[in-house]
């Protein structure tokens, strides 16, 4: 017997996802919520929701659906440090989203980094 997974199914994980309010640039993993102040280099807020600005669910680049995140141009840096991850977060619940490796960087406090596009992709049941 075949697996599946209606595009519905695999959206609702994509919609939590999308329910940040907030990108950090980090210079390590976080724990948890509480712990993105200690490893924050930079943040900006984001409009939470699908479909609203910062966030689109569509069909997956393979198989599946995903959900990409808009480029965030000039958020200003406010540590200096090593940046090598991208955290997403909801504030308003303190609840820790998504958190992904990026290229690593060194980012100088009072400057600005932007962060790419970039997207999740959950694959279709094999």
């Amino acid at each position: 017997m075949p697996k599946a997974a209606p595009d519905y199914t695999l959206d609702g994980t994509l919609e939590r996802i999308a329910e940040a309010n907030r990108l950090y640039v980090c210079s390590d993993e976080p724990a948890n919520f509480a712990a993105i102040a200690a490893v924050a280099l930079a943040d900006v807020e984001l409009t939470p929701g699908a479909g609203n600005g910062d966030f689109v669910i569509g069909n997956g680049d393979v198989s599946g659906r995903k959900i990409t995140i808009a480029q965030q141009a000039d958020i200003p840096i406010t540590a200096t440090g090593e940046a090598d991850h991208v955290v997403l977060a909801d504030t308003i619940n303190s609840r820790l989203l998504y958190v992904t490796t990026c290229t690593p960087q060194s980012l100088t406090q009072g400057g600005t980094v932007t962060v790419p596009a970039w997207s999740v992709e959950i694959s279709d049941p094999q």
